[in-house]
């Protein structure tokens, strides 16, 4: 049976793109796939802290190696890389904000980019370990940053395609919201386009 994990980050609520497409997405997969469990991560509304001390130092010790305070810090964290490692498939969702990802999405990725539990080190270099996992990001923008002049100031797409490689997640397909500053017009387009683009991927999934 197959397992979507749904991860929103935007603060704007029920106004957020990101976050209708995605959620709109997943419907329509689990549309093809009557079976499947969702399990959703609102970092928006949720927002995870970022790293401190003792965060940063519980969760590069094993489980048995931490003391009561660090075992508290990493009990989060632990829980986001099990619901990683559980999906068949990753929504991914976010603004482009200063281009680049929300910083809650940031969190969510430093609390799952796990040594020994989603890559590894070994002699021949870093190896993923959250590996045979479709992902697909949904980046809603005010401008067109997926090609033109401002497709260099897009530093979202590289990183995340990146930073999800290293753990092993080498298949990811991006869905855009683009050019939604550009008056009321190119606003309905570009959802008209997402949306359309959305019900393909589910029909080919």
């Amino acid at each position: 049976m197959p397992s979507i994990l749904l991860v929103t980050s935007s603060p704007r609520g029920t106004e957020s793109l990101s976050t209708k497409i995605a959620t709109e997405f997943v419907d329509k997969l689990k549309v093809q796939h009557p079976g499947a469990t969702v399990v959703t991560r609102d970092l928006g509304q949720n927002p995870i802290a970022h790293l401190d001390t003792v965060t940063t130092s519980a969760i590069r010790k094993p489980a048995d190696a931490r003391n009561s305070e660090e075992a508290a810090a990493a009990k989060l964290s632990d829980e986001l890389v099990a619901e990683l490692l559980a999906a068949d498939t990753v929504v991914l969702a976010t603004g482009l904000i200063n281009f680049n990802i929300y910083s809650t999405l940031k969190s969510w990725i430093d609390n799952v980019a796990r040594a020994g539990m989603t890559f590894r080190y070994t002699a021949e270099g870093p190896q993923g370990l959250a590996t045979g996992k479709k992902v697909y990001v949904v980046l809603s923008a005010a401008g067109i940053y997926s090609e033109g002049p401002a497709m260099a100031m897009n530093h979202a797409v590289p990183y995340l395609k990146t930073v999800l490689g290293f753990m092993g997640m080498t298949d990811v397909e991006v869905i855009y919201i683009e050019g939604t500053a550009f008056g009321p017009e190119a606003y309905e387009k570009a959802i008209a386009a997402a949306q359309d683009r959305t019900q393909q991927l589910a029909l080919a999934a």
